[in-house]
């Protein structure tokens, strides 16, 4: 089947085209084909990156107004003929449509083919990811609105895999009234992500689902670790929102609630002007006043930037936290994996990360920790570290098309 992998942001349209089947999941084989972005959607001036396999890419710059025009040049592109996309000649080779969306409540465990019920309950999410939902269902209405209901379309939650978390864990310590009533909760997310890197954790193990005991770290401008015993995840750092957990390239991560208040207090704004705050100038960017990319804290720290050092010091002692919690948490894990950006190639992370818990089993091997950057598949521990360290890709992606294949086929999920 050829699957299209949509990820849509309020401003934004991502998408990979990939060759994946029931048979191909053991092998592997899945091979995407093309992949692409467009960035400042409604804008006169929008970015449009695509790339067929093997072919150079193709850059430009042009209105894009909307979503539904943002994905009808995705398909304008696929069927000119001097794009050449194997096994892909016009959007009749397109089989299935895979979407990424963000929050499923505690309605949706699992990803699901999208139907008008569906829909209307992704919308009722939508005051639970205000940011995100409706960005996401844009792109889902723009490909009704195009291609109608010829071709499946499937939703894939990033909140599914953290369901399996228990009552105390995902629990707040508020009155009980505010769950019952509103479904104010811990839900996690990035699940598409952890759920990934367990199942390429288990094939690189060589172990089945139930002996699968790990932190996961995805580590990007947005951050998360997960807790995932015997195969489960029955932890995870982000909450209600993505903003509460660890520290992040522009979000808070955890702070005392009376924060916001205080600083209402104190005149900074509204409520909603501090929570912006705390979503968009916070994390690394505000503690540094630099940046909130990784690259530019480290470069300035390296150079003396005192707040870059701390920034980096924060970061790390917050990744440590969690680490330690978790491993209380499921009395001990045997490996801990480090993902995303800033965990696939930031060796000073790692590093930093992992230092001062030789007591708790991990030792770190420095050379192949500067080994693992750039996307390679290692592990970073010394051969004699009771917990394993690992540098593993992520592939949401590749996750996104195998559950639309599995909800297309109706197979049930096995992982």
């Amino acid at each position: 089947m050829n699957v299209f992998v949509l990820n849509c942001g309020s401003s934004s349209v991502k998408f990979q085209i990939i060759n994946t089947d029931l048979e191909m999941f053991e092998t592997d084989s899945d091979h995407r084909v093309a992949k692409g972005l467009i960035e400042r959607v409604g804008k006169d001036d929008a970015i449009i990156s695509f790339e067929a396999d093997g072919q150079s890419p193709v850059k430009a710059i042009e209105p894009i107004h909307d979503h539904r025009e943002a994905i009808l040049r995705i398909k304008k592109w696929m069927e000119d003929p001097a794009t050449k996309i194997d096994g892909i000649h016009s959007w009749d080779d397109i089989h299935a449509i895979g979407h990424r969306v963000v929050h499923g409540g505690e309605r949706f465990t699992k990803s699901v083919k999208i139907d008008k019920d569906v829909l209307a309950q992704i919308e009722e999410c939508s005051d639970l990811a205000p940011l995100h939902n409706p960005a996401n269902l844009k792109g889902i209405y723009a490909c009704y609105e195009i291609f109608g209901d010829r071709i499946p379309q499937v939703a894939i939650f990033d909140t599914a895999f953290h369901s399996t978390m228990a009552a105390e864990s995902y629990m707040y310590a508020i009155p009980v009234e505010y769950y019952e009533k509103y479904r104010v909760r811990r839900y996690g997310f990035h699940g598409t992500s952890h759920r990934y890197l367990a199942y390429r954790y288990r094939k690189l193990a060589g172990k089945p689902r139930e002996e699968v005991n790990i932190i996961t770290l995805h580590l990007g401008n947005g951050c998360s670790a997960a807790a995932i015993k015997k195969g489960y995840s029955v932890n995870t750092s982000m909450g209600l929102t993505p903003l509460e957990g660890l520290i992040m390239g522009t979000r808070s991560g955890d702070i005392d609630p009376a924060v916001v208040e205080y600083l209402f207090n104190k005149g900074i704004g509204s409520v909603a002007d501090i929570f912006n705050i705390l979503n968009k100038k916070s994390g690394m960017l505000g503690v540094s006043g630099l940046s909130n990319d990784m690259r530019d804290i480290e470069k300035a720290a390296s150079q003396g930037n005192r707040q870059a050092e701390l920034a980096l010091k924060m970061f790390a002692l917050r990744v440590k936290k969690y680490i330690g919690a978790y491993l209380a948490e499921m009395n001990g894990a045997d490996a801990i994996i480090f993902s995303a950006g800033i965990g696939e190639n930031s060796a000073l992370v790692r590093k930093m990360v992992c230092q001062g818990l030789e007591n708790l089993g991990i030792e770190l091997d420095e050379e192949l920790n500067r080994q693992a950057v750039g996307g390679k598949c290692l592990k970073i521990s010394k051969a004699d570290s009771q917990i394993a360290v690992w540098v593993i890709p992520t592939n949401e992606e590749l996750l996104l098309a195998r559950d639309t294949v599995r909800v297309v086929r109706d197979v049930p999920r096995n992982w």
